[in-house]
């Protein structure tokens, strides 16, 4: 099977009306995607879909990244990549004068994620699987031999990751059977973005807990006053045994976090979430020492496998929460895994946005599965909005996500959909 073409479109919901994934440095975002489709020879009309997930403004330049990428995977077969998926990898991320304008970083970075995932797609549904399915079928030797492990040798070598991987793999079949049974366990954002009347809060954390949400996190970082207002109002939706988490999306420095934050733990929060900037490694070990026992998670904006490896060097965050797009593919996904694994640190994917829920969905199960072996303070993030513009939406059960049975990578968005929605030109922008 030969990728004969790439195509991109730049793809914007107005999520804006109704400040719908509104937060303290994000106050009017359109929830976006720079949407790939890699075409190929194969007589059934087999596609590999992928995307990054944007904010608006900007899409284009992603767009722009990549076709910047196109001349290194048209042409190639499928068979050849596969074969060698880390030299692939290292192909795109390493090249000598794209990597000038990152290197491994921003926008030239979330654009091979999208090309390099749809590789990945592409591979599990000429599979006829799933991609965690795909992945967790995989031996030891060939989840390692797709792993780049330049700048990770001081915190993970291939010898530890193989030893890792071999360890639960035996045992591997009993997790997904109950994966199938009882789905992998979600919180929920949906019911406290920033932008929300208290009336709206008390509403939708009453509908939450009647679908059996156990975990339900809010927006904070805008007003002090409005903060402690508005998680009052949540806590007590909420009752004491549920958990609450916060998220500040890095509006704060280290020393208004620390302050902020400890006006806010009279509501027990489980978590701060991004209290800081994400590049500030340091300043999240500050932080996290001296809001103990609150956690600190963060990762959503992290550019890099070395960012993480360095947070849990310095035992800088509790919670690992690992982004499909910022990190370039399944292939940077997984090291970060495994050095979460090996610190202790248990993986709570970010989700929401544009297919983001869709694509974090496999990772949790491939982890549980393949890797940590562990339910143990994991939990995945859900938002209720835009799934109806996938192939093959999440399905959520008792606030738990249930393993995608369709093959690929569950990230293929509906024809109408991308037509509708493709900025500029799209009806839903004409109007």
């Amino acid at each position: 099977m030969r990728i004969t073409r790439l195509v991109s479109q730049d793809v914007r919901f107005p999520t804006s009306k109704t400040l719908a994934g509104s937060d303290a440095l994000h106050p009017s975002p359109d929830y976006s995607a720079a949407y790939v489709t890699l075409e190929t020879d194969d007589p059934q009309g087999l596609k590999g879909n992928a995307l990054s997930f944007t904010a608006g403004r900007g899409t284009e330049v992603v767009i722009a990244g990549i076709h910047a990428f196109a001349p290194f995977v048209v042409g190639r077969t499928l068979e050849d990549i596969v074969h060698d998926f880390r030299g692939f990898w290292r192909s795109l991320v390493g090249d000598g004068q794209l990597r000038w304008i990152g290197p491994e970083k921003g926008v030239i970075h979330l654009a091979a994620s999208a090309v390099i995932n749809a590789v990945w797609d592409l591979y599990a549904k000429s599979e006829g699987k799933p991609l965690w399915k795909l992945l967790v079928d995989m031996s030891p030797e060939q989840l390692v031999s797709s792993i780049e492990f330049r700048y990770l040798s001081d915190a993970l070598t291939p010898d530890e990751a193989l030893e890792m991987l071999k360890t639960n793999y035996s045992t591997r079949r009993l997790r997904e059977t109950e994966m199938k049974a009882i789905g992998y366990p979600a919180y929920t954002t949906s019911v406290g973005w920033l932008g929300y009347a208290d009336s709206k809060l008390e509403q939708l954390c009453q509908e939450a807990i009647a679908q059996g949400w156990n975990y339900a996190k809010i927006k904070v970082g805008g007003n002090l006053d409005d903060d402690i207002r508005r998680s009052r109002l949540v806590r007590k939706q909420l009752g004491p045994d549920r958990k609450l988490m916060m998220d500040a999306n890095q509006a704060w420095d280290v020393g208004t976090a620390i302050s902020w934050m400890k006006k806010l733990a009279q509501f027990d929060p489980w978590w701060i979430e991004e209290p800081t900037s994400p590049d500030d490694v340091w300043g999240h070990g500050v932080i996290a020492r001296a809001l103990d026992p609150i956690g600190v998670a963060t990762g959503e904006q992290c550019q890099n496998r070395v960012i993480f490896k360095q947070l849990f060097q310095l035992n800088a965050i509790r919670f690992c929460q690992i982004d499909a797009c910022r990190l370039a593919s399944v292939n940077e996904v997984i090291p970060v895994m495994l050095m979460a694994a090996k610190f202790g640190v248990p993986v709570c994917p970010h989700a929401g946005g544009v297919g983001l829920c869709e694509y974090v969905q496999h990772y949790s199960l491939f982890d549980y599965i393949a890797v940590s072996a562990s339910l143990e303070n994991r939990v995945v993030e859900y938002i209720d909005h835009l799934h109806e513009h996938f192939v093959h939406p999440v399905k959520i059960r008792d606030g738990h996500y249930m393993p995608p049975t369709a093959p690929g990578f569950s990230i293929t968005m509906r024809p109408e959909s991308v037509a509708e929605f493709e900025f500029p030109n799209g009806p839903a922008w004409k109007r």
